[in-house]
């Protein structure tokens, strides 16, 4: 069974972000893919009035699934603009562009990957831009 699920505590938090190779930050807030129970990702975020960011965006070592990391990165936004902050950008050291674009982002003028989450999740089968 595929969850994505916030991270409880920061311990934790540090905990995961060891195991997926991306530095732990207290300040951000995290959520973690799991399929039957275990770990498949980390995602950290931020929000501010300028926008989302996600800052870090990584899987498990030799453990890459297309799914669960798609879901989490959807499952962060979803939260983002529930916050009521309605555009988001990832600015994590990712290298799958495929997978960002099939999350929702693109490119803009200044090559930084961003979306508008405006009714994004009202009716989210009507996005598919890339």
């Amino acid at each position: 069974m595929l969850e994505v699920l916030p991270i409880q505590t920061k311990k934790e938090q540090e905990l995961l972000c060891a195991r997926c190779g991306i530095p732990f930050d207290a300040d951000l807030m995290a959520y973690q893919a799991l399929v039957d129970g275990e770990l498949r990702g980390i995602c950290q975020f931020t929000m501010d009035t300028t926008g989302g960011r996600i800052l870090h965006f990584a899987h498990i070592p030799n453990g890459y699934e297309f799914e669960p990391m798609f879901v989490m990165g959807r499952a962060t936004l979803n939260f983002i603009d529930l916050c009521g902050v309605h555009r988001a950008y990832f600015d994590a050291k990712y290298d799958n562009e495929t997978l960002i674009r099939a999350i929702g982002f693109s490119s803009n003028a200044d090559g930084r990957f961003e979306m508008d989450l405006t009714n994004f999740f009202n009716e989210p089968c009507q996005h598919s831009k890339n």
